[in-house]
């Protein structure tokens, strides 16, 4: 257990109660986020920041009570309200608090305690809080991106465990997670939708093996897994053996609601609002212009967040509000990250690999344009924007 700790956070706290609040969160992040914490966070380029970093704010963060702040207080939440939620998430932004790997934290977690049973919920919940477990998510394979009805990996059965063979790509983590959610397919059925089934899986397990796939910018967030005759315990089955595709449709839900935040895209925008005010003078004014429009479209999405999620998640069946916050949010993060780079200029052609070495202005820009290829994969996880507009038109003409 991390040796950090602060006073017990006071929980009678209301809507209206906004400068107490902020007050509270602004001294716990004064003394919690240590200068090496705010450089990490600063510093991230992909969907996470450092992994020490983020395991070290794991932990200070389940030590206040505040590793999940949607959960219900009854599986670890701090009851907070939803504008509580969004306040906190803000600070964390503006004082570069390092991006957890959240992957359990968003999605799978809330999943389990909707769908999941005593038994699994007993095991997996509370080291998910306490950042023992980091889990990835298995659902694309080649051939099978946003169309994940089109997932080939098979899963038959044999006593007690399924005996799975196939791959799955672009897996966030898995080379970090030791659990993995997954989609397989047990039976083939009329539509490609039935025959799927929903598996929890431990990682590493005989036969399974992880290999990287570096992304644009150079980094390895993203694996490809293969299968080769992995046993999974059918305790581990989330939902009827066949149905799994109503519970990937739940967790999609989850995942699109929170897996683009607006605080997410505050922190690209604090850079480069950072970066265009050094720029000063040698900018062009139509700069400012998009900079100022990009904060409020960036605002207008803020307010869209908070009334979007009153709960802190979607409800069962909503698929319209879940795909307009993944869509807008995972668009405006693109647009903000490319004005940093173009604000850059020639710096930006500087690799990864000239950090530290040369000229703090190469590592501005070569982090700008990390950072503008790192998100070029935000339109496409979770659904391609395609796929989004799609979903979107379908629940408005239903």
């Amino acid at each position: 257990m991390d040796s950090f700790a602060t006073p017990a956070p006071s929980r009678a706290m209301t809507d209206g109660d906004d400068q107490a609040f902020l007050a509270e969160v602004r001294a716990f992040l004064g003394v919690a986020l240590t200068p090496d914490l705010r450089l990490a966070g600063a510093q991230t380029l992909g969907v996470h920041s450092e992994i020490e970093a983020c395991r070290t704010w794991h932990r200070r963060l389940y030590v206040q009570g505040w590793i999940a702040p949607a959960w219900p207080e009854a599986f670890g939440g701090p009851g907070w309200s939803a504008r509580q939620r969004f306040l906190f998430d803000r600070e964390c932004a503006l004082n570069d608090a390092p991006v957890l790997f959240a992957t359990g934290l968003r999605s799978i977690g809330p999943l389990l305690i909707e769908m999941g049973t005593a038994e699994q919920r007993a095991r997996y919940i509370t080291p998910m809080l306490s950042g023992e477990d980091l889990w990835c998510q298995g659902f694309s394979e080649p051939g099978a991106g946003s169309d994940l009805a089109a997932i080939s990996t098979r899963a038959v059965r044999d006593g007690d465990d399924y005996v799975l063979r196939g791959t799955k790509i672009w897996t966030t983590g898995a080379h970090l997670a030791n659990r993995m959610f997954a989609i397989v397919r047990t039976a083939d059925g009329a539509r490609r939708q039935e025959g799927l089934t929903f598996l929890l899986i431990d990682l590493p397990s005989p036969g399974l093996t992880i290999t990287p796939i570096p992304g644009l910018a150079g980094e390895h967030e993203f694996n490809q897994e293969f299968f080769d005759d992995v046993r999974v315990p059918v305790a581990n089955r989330i939902g009827v053996e066949g149905e799994g595709w109503a519970v990937a449709k739940r967790l999609m839900q989850l995942a699109r609601s929170n897996n683009t935040p607006a605080a997410l895209v505050r922190r690209v925008f604090r850079r480069t609002q950072i970066a265009v005010a050094e720029a000063g003078a040698t900018l062009e004014p139509a700069v400012r212009r998009r900079l100022a429009g990009l904060e409020i479209e960036l605002e207008a999405f803020e307010q869209m967040e908070l009334a979007a999620l009153p709960a802190g998640r979607p409800r069962a069946n909503d698929d319209l509000r879940p795909s307009m916050l993944k869509l807008t949010g995972s668009e405006l993060h693109q647009k903000v990250a490319e004005l940093a780079m173009e604000v850059a200029g020639p710096y930006a052609a500087a690799s990864l690999e000239a950090l530290g070495r040369i000229d703090p202005a190469l590592d501005a820009g070569a982090r700008a344009m990390g950072k503008h290829l790192a998100v070029r994969a935000a339109t496409i996880y979770s659904g391609a924007s395609e796929t989004q507009r799609n979903v979107m038109a379908r629940a408005l003409l239903a």
